[in-house]
């Protein structure tokens, strides 16, 4: 009998099996969500009942710290919090994995990728066909001729299994090793590897063709020449250090017995009661037998047919009420080619007699400012597309694209997108514009349910119970966004083309009625779509940056953190590696004897995180050197050195891309760069916006920020009628508050008592606790207990719309914003306190985030549809948090600021209290703002 080993990386299922069910949760009768337990256990039993291994472990992440988080303390730094459901989840698995006899591995210092990699080995040595189930790309650099990768299947359908022809294949590379040199190069975002700035896929996969791994490139790296090798020089010490990361230790201290590996049938006894507390009868039924019930699961026979004695059938592992989606294979469907010119002058005017038509874009890369349009996908009718394909020739596209122009700038048809903003980015490109009216299913769906994943595959399933052509069965061989006529067949690319606009056409009609049952006709209309335009023409007017300046300021940063560091070692009297958090704990608190009060982590490592030092900061000085050191090496990797490589070669402009759909509250988020990140609170990190100038000599930079917006707007929807007052009389917020809280006269305030009554205003606006308030201004409990209770005194009414909030959304399930958008947050009854607590918080915020969310949208689009109207030369580029930022010429700077500020006040008529505007303009932004 072959021996044939399954290894399950434990937590990527988990993560994948919890979020499978996110939209319908599967929660029993006592409110428990089972969703990760159910997926995981499905999925396990899928791999013994279809695949019927010899052996098989599950093997977990262990808790400690790991030597990657050693030597990079950034590792996984990015990675959110565990969500809740997974935390509970854990370990009912883990007794679910114990009472079927499967062992699990893991290991102290390491990842589950290690332990995974290590026992691969060992079995593939001792004859054993390995099979490592998971969805990270890091492991792929395992297979041989002997492992494999075995990624499962999703609604049912087949599953991936990835020798080394298929992973050479997917990423194209010569050999599964050169993974982790591509890791290196291109990072990954999910595990913070910063790989070499600058350097994308695309790039990697060349330099790795050409020069065979890192150590090659930087061999010959004098061969390589221009941008590409300056971004090599200056980023070598990240490329080997992010290899070292996405290399997989194998040979970790594991006991390989394959005895201890054989697949067993189940204790009995301990799975059946795990199972009937589940309330898993399908599975129940599956492992123990047809008379398994969760009723009466303790007097299950012993005697009935198992998983485990050889089925003659296979069963749906999604057979709980969960139908397995349609497809391209079995949906009928008409999808035609125009690929002709007459065939194209006919698709034209079949086009121009419809009320709606869905388009899309295919590209060949993600970025819409610099990728390549390989043909455009119509549909009018279900099931029924057209693809147009593009010509090579630039001039050739926009023939092509001209013959659409009558039906993508038509003022009546109705065109319909999914993230249209990219698309209209795409053919702006060639001359072609997209007018209104217009429809984003993306946006509608980000309406309906804000909390949801927006992706048309995600969409798809749920809405249509269809499961459209994943990119990697388009293109196969050719690697991820390649897609040109001579690696993909047009027939095939057609298909996949014309899919999305099918898919695309189908969703409107979908969420239309939900929209109007949810009565989010009017944000959908006035504010969400119009602002799909106004962000579109902000990205693509761009932001001109002044490279020099970052320059120059790198080498600054460069030079004050070497003397940083010199003053470190010389305090410390030796050489240490300062990122290290292990390092650092044990020279602060071991070698120098610093007090040290707070909770060791698991591993018993000291903390040192931003929130221990700062508690520490009088300890000893060397205790502001290292905060300075790390804000400083942040500041120089994060943005100075990054940002220059953002700055479009075509245009010589910054085109940050703004998230419409993202924020859960309705505020707006931007990537490439993460403009809301970008530093304020610290001179140093002001310093960072004097690179952001006008586009020329003739251009000056205004700034319009709304002052204090959410507290403006707490009072208004509180009616809190002394915080009302206090706006009204133009005073200062917080300086009324404190004399409140404090009972003292304005005039008697001091600045200790203002800084505790800021934090209170800010903090009631997230829900704050006594104990979040002690932590912040850190005081005592008692005292933080003390303010908050007078200042609920003080401001009864406050106090009352946090109450009313709370019941509303209880009663309701959701919070809604002045405007009327929704927060879903069925979590608001859970009986765990922890998930229970965080849904009360973000029910108190939400209204009033999203308000003010809503506010600067509105005023966005109505500022952009005046300044168009009115031809003017001045362009907005910019929005961060509160703040607009324009590009104005500068004869028109009387003319555009008092319509600024208006549009900016009135957004939402009817506030009762004053709404005030801060602007300034000047040289660069820092100037301006």
């Amino acid at each position: 009998m072959s021996k044939k080993l399954f290894l399950l990386d434990a937590y990527a299922l988990i993560y994948r099996s919890y979020y499978a069910f996110i939209r319908t949760p599967i929660v029993n009768s006592k409110g428990f969500n089972t969703s990760a337990i159910y997926g995981f256990t499905t999925v396990l039993m899928e791999v013994l009942e279809k695949q019927k291994p010899s052996h098989i472990a599950v093997v977990f992440d262990h808790p400690s710290q790991t030597l990657r988080e050693k030597e990079f303390a950034n590792y996984k730094a990015n990675r959110e919090e565990t969500p809740q459901p997974i935390k509970e989840a854990n370990p009912w698995i883990r007794k679910i994995i114990e009472a079927m006899n499967i062992p699990i591995y893991e290991h102290e210092g390491y990842e589950a990728d290690d332990v995974i990699a290590t026992i691969a080995r060992q079995a593939a040595e001792n004859d054993f066909e390995v099979f490592i189930m998971t969805g990270d790309k890091d492991l792929a650099q395992c297979v041989n001729e002997k492992v494999k990768i075995y990624r499962p299947g999703k609604q049912g359908a087949n599953a991936e299994v990835l020798g080394i022809e298929e992973v050479k294949a997917k990423f194209q590379i010569s050999d599964p090793l050169q993974i982790i040199d591509l890791l290196g190069l291109m990072g990954d975002a999910v595990d913070n590897i910063p790989g070499v700035s600058g350097v994308g896929e695309k790039t990697a996969v060349k330099l790795l063709e050409e020069y065979g791994s890192i150590e090659g490139i930087y061999e010959k790296i004098d061969e390589i020449k221009g941008k590409l090798k300056d971004k090599l020089v200056d980023g070598k010490e990240n490329a080997f250090l992010s290899k070292r990361l996405a290399t997989v230790e194998s040979n970790v201290n594991v006991d390989f017995d394959e005895r201890a590996l054989i697949v067993e049938a189940p204790n009995r006894e301990a799975l059946t009661p795990l199972l009937a507390e589940l309330e898993f009868r399908t599975i129940g039924r599956r492992l123990m037998g047809e008379d398994f019930s969760v009723v009466q699961a303790k007097k299950a026979s012993s005697s009935a047919p198992t998983l485990f004695d050889d089925p003659t059938e296979e069963s749906d592992p999604f057979d709980d009420g969960i139908p397995a989606a349609n497809n391209i294979t079995n949906t009928p469907h008409t999808y035609h080619i125009a690929d002709t010119s007459e065939k194209q002058d006919e698709l034209v005017q079949l086009l121009l007699q419809q009320k709606e038509v869905a388009f899309d874009t295919e590209t060949t890369g993600l970025d819409s400012m610099d990728t390549d349009l390989v043909g455009i996908s119509f549909s009018c009718k279900e099931h029924e597309a057209w693809f147009v394909p593009m010509p090579d020739e630039e001039n050739g596209i926009e023939a092509v694209l001209k013959k659409f122009k009558p039906v993508l700038e038509s003022t009546s048809i109705i065109k319909i997108g999914h993230n249209i903003k990219f698309d209209w980015q795409v053919i702006r490109q060639y001359g072609v514009q997209v007018c209104a009216p217009f429809y984003d299913t993306m946006v509608a769906h980000y309406l309906i349910d804000a909390n949801q994943r927006h992706k048309m595959d995600f969409l798809a399933e749920n809405y249509l119970q269809y499961t459209p052509v994943p990119i990697e069965a388009l293109l196969g061989k050719a690697g991820r966004r390649q897609k040109t006529m001579e690696v993909v067949p047009l027939k095939q690319l057609a298909e996949y083309a014309a899919e999305d606009a099918d898919v695309t056409f189908q969703f409107k009609k979908k969420f239309d009625p939900l929209i109007t049952q949810k009565e989010l006709n009017k944000l959908l209309d006035e504010v969400e779509l119009p602002l799909v335009e106004t962000l579109q023409d902000m990205e693509w007017q761009g932001v001109q940056v002044d490279a020099q300046f970052l320059k120059d300021y790198s080498t600054q940063l460069g030079n004050e953190i070497t003397e940083i560091k010199d003053k470190i070692y010389a305090i410390v009297g030796a050489e240490f590696n300062l990122d290290s958090p292990k390092q650092m704990g044990e020279i602060l608190f071991d070698r120098m004897k610093i007090p040290y009060e707070g909770k060791k982590t698991k591993t018993g490592q000291y903390q040192t995180n931003e929130d221990t030092l700062t508690k520490l900061a009088e300890s000893h000085p060397i205790i502001d050197n290292i905060v300075n050191y790390r804000e400083l090496a942040k500041l120089k990797s994060t943005y100075v050195d990054a940002i220059p490589l953002l700055i479009n070669e075509k245009t010589g402009r910054l085109h940050t891309t703004f998230n419409q759909t993202i924020a859960a509250t309705g505020r707006l988020s931007s990537i490439n760069p993460n403009l809301q990140n970008i530093p304020i609170r610290t001179d140093r990190g002001r310093e960072i916006r004097k690179a952001f100038v006008p586009r020329d000599t003739d251009h000056i930079i205004l700034s319009a920020d709304y002052s204090q917006i959410e507290l403006r707007i707490i009072a208004a929807i509180s009616q809190d009628e002394n915080m009302m007052a206090a706006f009204k009389a133009g005073e200062d917020i917080h300086t009324a508050t404190a004399s409140k809280v404090f009972n003292v006269d304005s005039s008697e305030v001091n600045r200790d008592m203002r800084r505790k009554a800021k934090a209170v205003n800010f903090g009631i606006a997230y829900g704050q606790s006594a104990f979040g308030l002690s932590q912040t201004l850190n005081i005592p409990r008692s005292e933080a207990k003390e303010i908050i209770d007078n200042y609920f005194t003080q401001f009864p009414g406050i106090k009352q719309y946090m109450t009313d909030t709370i019941r509303f959304c209880k009663e309701k399930g959701y919070v809604q914003t002045l405007l009327g958008r929704r927060r879903y947050l069925p979590e608001i009854n859970e009986r765990n306190f922890t998930v229970r607590g965080q849904a009360e918080r973000n029910a108190i915020n939400s209204p009033i985030q999203g308000s003010a969310a809503d506010m600067i949208k509105l005023a966005m689009v109505n500022i952009h549809k005046k300044l168009k109207a009115s031809n003017l030369k001045s362009v907005m580029t910019l929005q961060v948090h509160d703040e607009l930022v324009f590009d104005v010429y500068k004869t028109e700077l009387d003319t555009i600021k008092p319509m600024i500020e208006h549009e900016m006040k009135v957004a939402i008529p009817g506030l009762e209290v004053p709404i005030v505007v801060e602007m300034g303009s000047g040289g660069n932004w820092l100037d301006a703002h």
